[in-house]
C-alpha cells in the first residue's frame, strides 16, 4: 500500500517522529513522509510511534488508495490537532464558538468536587493513633480492634458535635476559632469500648457532615453486616446475614455501627486504648491542612445555601466523589519518595500515613491528607468529558458496510435503526435487545449497533461482557479476525491466564495444521484508532498509572468475563470499584446471552445494569432465548438508572428534568423496531409485539429439532448405584435408537457415522453412568467412541478434550470435514464395524458456550431452558430437517428415579441444582409431579425452539407447580419484577424477607448502595460448595505424575504448598470395558504436559503447576479417579 505521513508534533516530540518516519519513508516536505509499504511494516511503524509518544505528539496516516482518493488509518497521539478524516485546521481558536463540547451539563460537578476534597483532608486522620502508627513500625501484629477509617469517622463527628451544617461549617471556615481539643476533647471525642457512647453514629447526623462522614467511613469498603456465631462471638464480615434485611433499605446507615467495618472483638481497656489516642499532635492544627480545610468550608456553605440536597439521596454524587477519593488516595499512596507530584506539608508532623516496599516509613500525615485531597480535586474537576480523552474506535468499514450475504442483511436494518436513534440516544441513552437466532451475526451485529449509535465524528467504545472464559475467548478471536482489530483496539480478559494460554495454543495448533481459515474472506478492514490524550489529563494520567486499571480502561473494545464489570457496583474490597467504574463510565456495555446465568446471579447484573443507566451508558442486551420478565427487569432497572443521570446530567437535566422516556430498539434476523418508552407498561407492550412477530417467523421455520419422552423404567426400591447402572442401559438404548434414525454415510468407507450428545445434570451420577456405558459395549456391527466431558478434568485435560470436539463437531459448510479429520478418520479406519457412534457424555458444561453441531442428543431434564439450550447444539450448523425426533428426553431425571425426601418423607424436588424449583419451606415454587409427560404439552417440546422461553402464557394462566415453563417464567418474574407486579399467586408481602434471587431492591432504593448489604444478601456466583484444589506434579524422576493437595502457606502470604496424597485420597478407578466400545480421544496428561512445557519452554514442573490442577467438592474419603473419567467423590 501506499501512505501518505503528516507530522503535526510540537518541540522535542517532533524531533522524535521525524527519526523514526526517515526510517520509514521520503520526506515531501517540513512535515510530512510518503512511502510504499507492508502492512506487517505499518504495523512496527505504528508500534515505534506509540513508544515513543510524547503529549505533543500528532502523527496521521492516510492511505492513499487511487488518483482522488485517500483514507485516514490511524492517528497516534494528540486526535485533536486533525479533525475525522485527518485534515489539519487551517487556523484555530481558543473560543468555543459551536459550544458542542460545553460541559455545564453536569449539574453537580461542585457537589462531587468539594465532597471528594474535604472527605480526602479527614479520610486518615485516624492514623494518627497510637496502634496505628505501631503498626507501622512494626510493633503491631494483631488483627485491628478498630479501622483507621472508623477512628477517622470519630474524629470526625467529635468536631461536627451537635451542630448543624452551617455551624460546623462556619467554624471549620475559620482558621482561628478551633484547635486540637475540637476534635479529641473527651466530651465530644466517642470512643468505641472505651465508655457510653453512641453506638450508631449516622442516625442524627445533618446532610452533609453524613455525606462526608459516609465517604470517610467507606474510602476502603462499603460497611457490611454483622453476623453472630452461636457463640455470641461475630462471624466473617461479609458472610450472609440470616435474617431480614429490608428495614435497612430505606435508611441504610441507621444501624451502622464499628462491627460493620471491623470484625467485634472482645478486648481489655488497655489494648483497646491505643486505638484512640493520637500519637502526636493533629495535622488538624497544622497551617496548611486549616488554610485548605478553610476554602472548602466557605464554598460548602456557598453550595449550600444553593443546593440544600440531601446528598447522600443523589448516589450519582457520592458514588462519584467516593471514586474520586479511592482513586486520588491509591493514586498519591503510590507515589515514591523524591516524586515531583508530592506535596509540601508543614514539616511538623512526626506521624506517618504508609511506609514504602521496603518497610520505610513512607508519606507524612499531613502531607498525604494534603495531597489526597489535592488530588481528588483535580480528577473530581476531570471527570466531565474524561472519556473523550480515551482512545477510540471510528469510521470502521467492517461496521459500516452493508451486509453481502443475504443471511445478515438484517445487521443493516438494526445499524439503521440504530442510526436513527443516536440524537435521541445522545440524551436519554439506548436499551438495545437483540435476539437473533444462533449462526445469525449476533456478536458482529452488537458492534455494529453500538458503532450507529456512537457520534461519527468521536467513535465507539464497547464492553462486551459475557459468562464463560471460553466465551469470551471466542468473542474476542471473532471480533479480532473479522474486524482485523489489533490488541491495542481490543482488549481481552478473562482472568485465568492458563485458559487464554491454552486457548491460544490451540489456535496456533490449528492455524499450523491448515485448519483456520488462511486468506481473509473480506477485504481489510480500515479504520481509525483515535488514540486519546491522557498523558496530561487530570483523571487518566493517575488511573492509567495502575496497570490493572490500564488493562480494563484503555483498549476501545473490551471482551471480558462479566467478572470484571460487577465490582463497579460493590466494593466490598479496596480498590476493585475503580476500574469497572471508569469502564462503566467511558463505553457502552453489551450482556451477551444474559439468559443463561442462574437466578441467584441476576441481581448483580441488574445492578449492573442499573448503575449503567446513571453513569450514562448504552445497554444491549443479546440473546436468542430471552424470558419477557428477564428483559423487562432489567429495563426498569436501566430506567431508574436513567433517572439517577438525568438529575445530575444532561442540558435538559438538573433537580426539575421531566420525564424520561428512554430510546429503545428491538432485533433479530427477521427485522427491527425502536421505541421511546416512558414506563413499564409502554416497554412491555412493545417488547410483546415484538416477541409476537418474532414467534410467527419461528413457527414458518423448519423443524430442524423434534424431541420425544422416553420414558426412565426404573423400579422403586433400586439401591443407587444399581439406578445408574439401569440409566446407563437407558441412555445406550437411546443413542443407538437416534443413531440408527440420523447415522450419516462416511464418504470413503460407506460406513454410517453419527455424532451425538448426551446431557446428564450433575457430575456425581455422571461418573458412575460412565462406568456403565462402558462395562456394556456395544451391540454387534457397532461401535461406540465415547467421550466423557465436564469440569472435573485437570485443567489441560479438559481444553484438549474440549479442542477435539469443538474440531470433531465443527459441520459448518457441507458438514464432510469431520471424515477427513486425521483422529475420527484413524478411529473409524481400525475398526470393521459398520455402524460407529461417537457420543458425548457431558454435564450442562456442555449447554452453553459451545459451538458444536451434533447429529442428535439425549437429555435428562433439569429445565425447559436446558432442553432448548441443548437443542441448540444439534444441527446447529447445517440446519438439516430430519423425518423424525432427533433428540429424546427422559420422561423424569436421575434424582426422581433414586426418590429422594426430605427428613419428614415429604419427595424432595428434583429440579433443582440445576433447576427452577426451590428447596425451601416456600411451596410457592415447588413442582407436584416429577414426570415431563405431566409437566409439558407436547406442542412444547416436540418441536424445541425459542417460543415458550420467550413468550410465556399470560400471567393470570400460569400454574407453576403443574406446568414447567409456568415455573420457570414465574421463577423469573419473581426476581426481575417488583412485588407489587406479580400475580397474586406468587406475590410476597411487602415486609417479607429479601429472597436471594430478588434483583429490584438494588434500583427501587437506590441508597441501599451506601452499604454492601445487598451484595452480601445476594453475591455474584456465590459458590457454598466446600471446594479442594488438586494438581498432578512429576515425581523427581519426571517418569510419573503424582496428585498433591493445594493448600495456602500459612508462613508466606499468597504462596502454595502442595501436600502430596497419591497414594492416601486418590483412589484409581478400575474400569471394565465391554467389546465394541473404547474411549474417543487420547488424552494421557503426561504427554500432554510434556507438549506444553517444551511449547511454552517451561520446566515439567512448572507447566504441571499452571495446567495439571483441578477444583473438586471436599471429600473425607478421598476421590476416585480414572484418565477417561476424571474425578468423582469416593
Amino acid at each position: 500500500m501506499n501512505i501518505l505521513l503528516i507530522s503535526q508534533c510540537d518541540k522535542r516530540a517532533l524531533t522524535e517522529t521525524r527519526r523514526i518516519l526517515d526510517q520509514f519513508a521520503e520526506r515531501r516536505g517540513d512535515r510530512t513522509w510518503q512511502t510504499p509499504i507492508t502492512q506487517s511494516g505499518l504495523d512496527t511503524l505504528r508500534k515505534l510511534l506509540r513508544r515513543t509518544a510524547r503529549k505533543n505528539t500528532a502523527v496521521a496516516c492516510h492511505w492513499i488508495r487511487g488518483q482522488d482518493h485517500s483514507e485516514l488509518l490511524w492517528l497516534v497521539g494528540d486526535a485533536r490537532r486533525f479533525n475525522a478524516e485527518g485534515a489539519v485546521p487551517t487556523d484555530t481558536t481558543v473560543r468555543n464558538v459551536l459550544r458542542a463540547g460545553d460541559e455545564n451539563d453536569w449539574h453537580t460537578a461542585e457537589d462531587i468536587r468539594l465532597l471528594a476534597q474535604l472527605a480526602a483532608l479527614l479520610h486518615d486522620l485516624g492514623k494518627a493513633s497510637l496502634a496505628f502508627q505501631a503498626r507501622l513500625r512494626g510493633e503491631l501484629q494483631e488483627r485491628n480492634l478498630y479501622r483507621h477509617e472508623w477512628v477517622s469517622l470519630r474524629l470526625f463527628l467529635a468536631f461536627v458535635g451537635q451542630d448543624d451544617d452551617e455551624g460546623w461549617l462556619q467554624r471549620l471556615a475559620d482558621p482561628e476559632i478551633f484547635d486540637e481539643q475540637a476534635w479529641i476533647a473527651s466530651d465530644r471525642y466517642q470512643r468505641d469500648g472505651l465508655g457510653a457512647i453512641d453506638r450508631y453514629p449516622f442516625r442524627d447526623l445533618p446532610p452533609l457532615a453524613a455525606a462526608v462522614a459516609w465517604l470517610v467511613l467507606t474510602h476502603h469498603r462499603l460497611p457490611l453486616a454483622p453476623v453472630a456465631r452461636e457463640d455470641g462471638s461475630q462471624d466473617w464480615l461479609g458472610k450472609r446475614y440470616p435474617g431480614s434485611v429490608t428495614g435497612w433499605l430505606e435508611s441504610p446507615l441507621a444501624r451502622v455501627a464499628h462491627d460493620w467495618n471491623e470484625i467485634r472483638q472482645e478486648a481489655e481497656r488497655s489494648r483497646i486504648e491505643p486505638y484512640w489516642q493520637p500519637a502526636g499532635p493533629l495535622p488538624v492544627i497544622e497551617p496548611k491542612w486549616r488554610a485548605q480545610a478553610a476554602r472548602l468550608a466557605r464554598s460548602l456553605l456557598g453550595l449550600r445555601l444553593r443546593r440544600g440536597n440531601d446528598w447522600l439521596r443523589n448516589p450519582y454524587v457520592v458514588h462519584l466523589a467516593r471514586l474520586s477519593l479511592m482513586l486520588a488516595d491509591h493514586h498519591y499512596s503510590s507515589l515514591p519518595p523524591g516524586s515531583p507530584l508530592r506535596v509540601q506539608g508543614d514539616g511538623n508532623t512526626r506521624l506517618y500515613a504508609n511506609t514504602g516496599r521496603d518497610g520505610r516509613l513512607k508519606q507524612p500525615l499531613d502531607e498525604h491528607l494534603l495531597g489526597v485531597a489535592r488530588d481528588a480535586g483535580l480528577i473530581a474537576h476531570a471527570l466531565p468529558g474524561f472519556e473523550r480523552h480515551l482512545p477510540r474506535l471510528a469510521n470502521h468499514r467492517g461496521l459500516r458496510k452493508r451486509s453481502a450475504d443475504p443471511r445478515f442483511s438484517w445487521q443493516d436494518k438494526a445499524a439503521d435503526a440504530a442510526t436513527a436513534l443516536r440524537e435521541a440516544a445522545r440524551e436519554h441513552g439506548a436499551f438495545v435487545v437483540n435476539m437473533a437466532s444462533t449462526g445469525c451475526g449476533k456478536t458482529l451485529a452488537n458492534a455494529r449497533i453500538l458503532h450507529a449509535l456512537a457520534d461519527p465524528q468521536r467513535g465507539m467504545r464497547a464492553t462486551f461482557a459475557l459468562g464463560l472464559r471460553t466465551l469470551t475467548l471466542q468473542t474476542g478471536r471473532s471480533y479480532r479476525n473479522d474486524l482485523h482489530l489489533g490488541e491495542d483496539e481490543l482488549a481481552i480478559r478473562v482472568g485465568g491466564s492458563a485458559s487464554r494460554a491454552l486457548f491460544e495454543y490451540y489456535e496456533q495448533k490449528a492455524e499450523a495444521h491448515g485448519s483456520a481459515s488462511v486468506q481473509d474472506l473480506i477485504e481489510e478492514d480500515s479504520h481509525v484508532l483515535y488514540e486519546g490524550v491522557v498523558t496530561d489529563h487530570p483523571l487518566l494520567s493517575r488511573a492509567l498509572h495502575d496497570p490493572n486499571i490500564r488493562s480494563l480502561l484503555s483498549a476501545p473494545m473490551l471482551a471480558c468475563t462479566v467478572d470484571h464489570m460487577v465490582p463497579a457496583t460493590e466494593a466490598l474490597r479496596a480498590g476493585r470499584q475503580i476500574a469497572p467504574m471508569l469502564r462503566l463510565m467511558s463505553a457502552d456495555l453489551v450482556l451477551d446471552e444474559l439468559d443463561d446465568y442462574d437466578l441467584d446471579d441476576l441481581p448483580a447484573l441488574t445492578r449492573l445494569v442499573h448503575w449503567a443507566g446513571m453513569l450514562g451508558t448504552r445497554v444491549v442486551l443479546s440473546s436468542a432465548t430471552l424470558p419477557p420478565a428477564l428483559v423487562e427487569g432489567m429495563f426498569l432497572a436501566y430506567r431508574a438508572g436513567r433517572i439517577q443521570y438525568r438529575r445530575n446530567r444532561g442540558a435538559h437535566g438538573g433537580a426539575h428534568a421531566g420525564p424520561i422516556e428512554v430510546p429503545c430498539l428491538w432485533a433479530d434476523e427477521f427485522g427491527a423496531q425502536t421505541a421511546s418508552c416512558a414506563n413499564a407498561e409502554v416497554f412491555s407492550g412493545r417488547h410483546a409485539q415484538f416477541v409476537d412477530k418474532r414467534v410467527v417467523k419461528l413457527k414458518k421455520a423448519g423443524p430442524f429439532r423434534r424431541a420425544e419422552l422416553f420414558p426412565l423404567l426404573i423400579a422403586k426400591g433400586v439401591p443407587g448405584a444399581q439406578i445408574r447402572a439401569e440409566f446407563a442401559g437407558h441412555v445406550r438404548t437411546a443413542c443407538l435408537q437416534l443413531h440408527a434414525d440420523h447415522a450419516e454415510i462416511d464418504p470413503v468407507s460407506g460406513k454410517q457415522v453419527s455424532f451425538g450428545l448426551v446431557r446428564m445434570a450433575n457430575i456425581e451420577p455422571l461418573f458412575d453412568v460412565a462406568r456403565g456405558l462402558f462395562a456394556l459395549g456395544a451391540p454387534e456391527g457397532t461401535r461406540i467412541h465415547l467421550c466423557v466431558y465436564h469440569a472435573r478434568f485437570p485443567l489441560l485435560q479438559r481444553s484438549a478434550i474440549e479442542h477435539q470436539l469443538d474440531t470433531a463437531l465443527n459441520r459448518r459448510g457441507d458438514g464432510q470435514a469431520v471424515y477427513h479429520l486425521p483422529s475420527i478418520r484413524a478411529a473409524l479406519d481400525a475398526h470393521p464395524e459398520h455402524d460407529h457412534l461417537f457420543v458425548v457424555l457431558a454435564s450442562p458444561v456442555c449447554e452453553v458456550g459451545r459451538d458444536w453441531d451434533a447429529d442428535w442428543a439425549v437429555a435428562e431434564p433439569s429445565s425447559m431452558r436446558s432442553l432448548i439450550q441443548l437443542a441448540g447444539r444439534v444441527q446447529r450448523h447445517r440446519g438439516k430437517c430430519g423425518d423424525g425426533p432427533n433428540i429424546r428426553v427422559f420422561d423424569r431425571n436421575l434424582k426422581a428415579a433414586e426418590g429422594r425426601t426430605f427428613p419428614g418423607g415429604e419427595p424432595s424436588p428434583v429440579f433443582v441444582r440445576p433447576g427452577f424449583e426451590r428447596q425451601d419451606d416456600s411451596r410457592r415454587f415447588r413442582l407436584r409431579s416429577p414426570r415431563l409427560d405431566k409437566l409439558l404439552s407436547p406442542d412444547e417440546y416436540r418441536t424445541l425452539t425459542a417460543i415458550p422461553r420467550i413468550r410465556p402464557r399470560p400471567q393470570s394462566e400460569w400454574s407453576s407447580r403443574e406446568r414447567l415453563v409456568d415455573l420457570e417464567h414465574a421463577r423469573m418474574a419473581a426476581g426481575m419484577l417488583p412485588r407489587r407486579r406479580m400475580a397474586a399467586s406468587g406475590a410476597l408481602d411487602d415486609d417479607a424477607p429479601i429472597e436471594r434471587d430478588e434483583a429490584t431492591w438494588s434500583w427501587q432504593y437506590p441508597q441501599a448502595a451506601l452499604t454492601g448489604v445487598l451484595p452480601q444478601q445476594q453475591p455474584f456466583r456465590e459458590d457454598t460448595m466446600r471446594k479442594t484444589t488438586l494438581v498432578f506434579l512429576p515425581d523427581d524422576d519426571e517418569e510419573r505424575l503424582v496428585l498433591h493437595r493445594v493448600e495456602q502457606d500459612p508462613a508466606r502470604r499468597g504462596q502454595s504448598l502442595h501436600v502430596a496424597i497419591d497414594r492416601s485420597q486418590c483412589h484409581d478407578v478400575r474400569l471394565d470395558v465391554g467389546e465394541r466400545i473404547k474411549a474417543w480421544g487420547k488424552f494421557e496428561l503426561m504427554a500432554l504436559l510434556a507438549e506444553q512445557a517444551d511449547a511454552l519452554d517451561i520446566p515439567l514442573d512448572a507447566a504441571a503447576k499452571k495446567f495439571a490442577v483441578v477444583q473438586v467438592p471436599e471429600s473425607t474419603q478421598g476421590w476416585n479417579w480414572h484418565p477417561w473419567l476424571g474425578f468423582g467423590k469416593a
